[in-house]
């Protein structure tokens, strides 16, 4: 029997979960425990019992993907019956689903077309540009965000009170917010967060709509409740008040969204909404070991707002400890998480079931390169590799026509980038001055402001531009390398046309733009650093069947490995301090729940590294381990220091909180060239975690602060024979301050403290 096939393959409270079919619903649903399983045989059971046609149920979830899969697994239980179900779907296909039915009442036709993103910048530009409005002050992509709030709050132009947070170019956003929703209707269009905004207030205006609907479905099922917004929340609360047979799944410990709108509150709050309603914990684990899971769980169990629950693994292998290492810095970072997968590679793992998370992508820099070097493939899940994001072409572009103006092909993706009024007219008028004289575009371009064949704003610009790369050339023999790319980004426009950006991702842009600046003061010059680019791209094209996955933690949620890598978890970079300082003990909590997601992907073991110093801008700063290690619970962990020795280090004649390893950097407030020195008073908001540092590594901090010599004598030179009791026998191959690079006779190259070391 159909029944007892699909029920049979459920445990105790997976089975509790699909058989309890009338009335409200929740079903938390740890990591692994099996929740689209429960959801899918739940549907099946419903029809099966004759409860409802496929007809009448409504299941939602967020992604196309997750759809189909739904689908697919119905389809197993159910075969052909699985056809006749329209209503399963995401929100918004759902949403645009009804307002195709009724696209009158909120002043469409229905044949209404879909605005992508693009399409709506381009129609904000236009309505800033009818009202008058600098667009190079006021930023189109500032009021779209603006817009977007309003539509995932579930709010109508006319329903948004004033608030001084919402301002755009001194008047109310929701003037403008009015004034777009007009230009929508007239152009017959709806934009991605109309198709539920729309369809909400088709049913709050419209009772008869309403009570069709909610005659129409018998039950709603929805998935990954935690990840709703509100007007998704709003949205099921209209449908499900009449039946009130409401099943959502979801994982308060996995809400890690919060930055897109999703609303925690909304799972958490589940019993108030929905009196009586049953709550039933999945907390049998089929993915991960039980270290592994306790590691997650002490994490977790420090976040107050939480249903709460306990994993428990089904795997009866308690498995390995969670490995935390220190290393020196983000190349040690990078050197030991290499290392460490070959040695896995040669016991048998696949490059496939490895996986490195990361807390933001600027991070992944050295890893790209690492495996470059070590010939690891690998693949960057959720974006581009590195130097294959928009803002590091553009950046690369600028530096490579500095270095030669003639290059072509990049000075046509910098002339106009930012905007400076340099457009495909006169961009084609070089194209045919260039190709009549066979020369570049660039000696077009200084050939034409010379006559009167452009005027205006136009030649002005263009004058300008050539200008500044004339400028920046000669400067390059001048100034240092480092600086000469500051100094092109910030005069440039570049770095001023991302901060005034409001769109989720214009931070990181940021972000890895500064990386970028670090990486290159590594190299001489930037000749140098061009060709390495050269080299890694070339080397990138490079396939592969097996590769190493690299992404962001946010990306990683849904996914699992067998190995996972959770590299710079430090306080500051995770917990992510603009989250802390924008939300609070709200933030910590997100950035908790983020770190649970993390560990959770790991089936069978887990490394977590943290430096003790990062390169930020070009400049060094010192870290701190993340509080979230503290949390973890001392059986769970497998703490080892000796890869890079730090009580030699801080315990010197010289002991201080912060080491100076910036002589000779320029001190200049730019973007790039912040004051990374932590302050007294910031020194005295982190305590606790200094408090770790001398726990973990027995250090003792004086409370003032000094600078250290770092470039102390050593009594080792290069070439010389050494032992380490670790590696054993090697050759020194580079002395870098403290550090030595050794080429071991069995481990290969190492970098380690002197102290570790005897000479031979």
């Amino acid at each position: 029997m159909i029944i007892n096939k699909y029920l049979d393959e459920l445990n105790k409270s997976q089975r509790e979960a699909v058989e309890n079919t009338d009335g409200a619903l929740l079903v938390l649903a740890g990591a692994g425990t099996g929740k689209t399983k429960v959801l899918t045989s739940k549907i099946a059971h419903i029809i099966s019992l004759g409860k409802a046609n496929p007809s009448n149920i409504l299941a939602v979830t967020f992604t196309n993907k997750a759809a189909r899969e739904m689908k697919h697994r119905i389809g197993q239980s159910l075969g052909s019956m699985v056809e006749g179900m329209p209503w399963l779907g995401t929100f918004h296909s759902i949403g645009a689903k009804i307002l195709r039915i009724h696209p009158e009442l909120v002043g469409l036709k229905s044949d209404f077309t879909i605005l992508d993103t693009d399409d709506q910048l381009r129609l904000i530009k236009q309505i800033i540009k009818l009202e008058n409005i600098d667009d190079k002050r006021w930023a189109p992509k500032l009021l779209l965000s603006y817009i977007n709030t309003f539509k995932n709050k579930g709010l109508m132009p006319t329903e948004i009170e004033y608030n001084q947070d919402f301002q755009f170019a001194d008047r109310k956003a929701s003037d403008l917010y009015a004034l777009y929703q007009n230009r929508l209707s007239i152009l017959n269009s709806a934009d991605f967060g109309d198709l539920l905004l729309l369809s909400l207030n088709l049913l709050k205006n419209n009772a008869d709509i309403l009570d069709r609907y909610q005659n129409i479905f018998s039950y709603i099922l929805v998935d990954e409740y935690q990840d709703t917004n509100v007007a998704q929340y709003l949205w099921l609360r209209l449908l499900s008040q009449k039946n009130y047979n409401i099943a959502c799944v979801g994982d308060d410990d996995q809400s890690i969204y919060g930055w897109r709108g999703a609303e925690v509150d909304n799972i958490l709050r589940f019993e108030s909404d929905y009196p009586g309603a049953k709550i039933i914990r999945l907390e049998e684990n089929y993915r991960s070991t039980q270290k592994i899971l306790g590691a997650a769980s002490g994490i977790i169990s420090y976040n107050k707002d939480r249903l709460g629950k306990t994993l428990i693994a089904n795997i009866r292998d308690d498995g390995e400890d969670v490995h935390i290492r220190s290393v020196w810095d983000a190349e040690n970072e990078a050197r030991l998480v290499t290392d460490e997968i070959e040695s896995k590679q040669r016991k048998g793992a696949g490059l496939e079931d490895i996986a490195i998370l990361v807390r933001a992508s600027f991070q992944m820099r050295e890893f790209e390169d690492r495996f470059i070097i070590s010939g690891i493939p690998y693949r960057v899940i959720g974006g581009p590799r590195f130097y294959e994001r928009q803002e590091i072409k553009d950046a690369i572009s600028y530096i490579q026509v500095v270095s030669n103006p003639n290059n072509d092909l990049k000075l046509e993706r910098i002339i106009n980038i930012p905007k400076r009024g340099i457009g495909n007219s006169t961009l084609q008028t070089l194209n045919k001055i260039a190709r009549s004289n066979n020369i570049s575009l660039f000696l077009a371009a200084k050939q034409i402001i010379e006559t009167d064949e452009i005027r205006g704003q136009t030649k002005i610009k263009l004058t300008n531009f050539v200008n500044s790369i004339e400028l920046w050339k000669n400067e390059k023999s001048i100034i240092h390398h480092t600086d000469l790319v500051k100094k092109i980004l910030d005069e440039s426009g570049y770095t001023e046309m991302w901060q005034n950006d409001k769109s989720p991702t214009a931070s990181g842009r940021l972000e890895n733009l500064k990386e970028l600046i670090g990486q290159i003061d590594e190299f001489d010059s930037l000749d140098g650093f061009l060709e390495h680019v050269s080299l890694v791209m070339e080397l990138e094209s490079d396939s592969a069947t097996e590769k190493v996955s690299l992404m962001t933690l946010h990306a990683a949620k849904g996914l699992e490995f067998d190995n996972i890598f959770l590299p710079g978890w430090e306080d500051g970079l995770f917990p992510n301090q603009r989250s802390l300082d924008e939300k609070g003990n709200n933030g910590l909590e997100e950035e908790r729940r983020l770190a649970h997601v993390g560990i959770t992907r790991a089936k069978r073991s887990l490394w977590i590294t943290y430096a003790l110093h990062r390169r930020v801008y070009g400049l060094w700063q010192q870290s701190i381990p993340s509080r979230f290690i503290d949390e973890i619970p001392e059986k769970y962990k497998d703490f080892d220091a000796e890869y890079i020795n730090t009580n030699n280090y801080y315990q010197q004649e010289h002991q201080s909180k912060y080491i100076d390893f910036n002589e000779g950097h320029s001190n200049t407030k730019d973007f790039y060239q912040q004051e990374v020195r932590t302050s007294m008073e910031t020194a005295k908001r982190k305590i606790p975690a200094w408090k770790r540092i001398r726990k973990n590594h027995e250090i003792t901090i004086n409370a003032d602060f000094q600078e250290i010599d770092i470039k102390s004598k050593t009594n080792f030179i290069l070439g010389q024979r050494v032992f380490h009791e670790k590696f054993g026998y090697g050759k020194i191959i580079d002395i870098n301050q403290l550090k030595l690079e050794i080429d071991f006779e069995k481990s290969g190259i190492k970098t380690v403290l002197e102290s570790y070391v005897k000479i031979h």
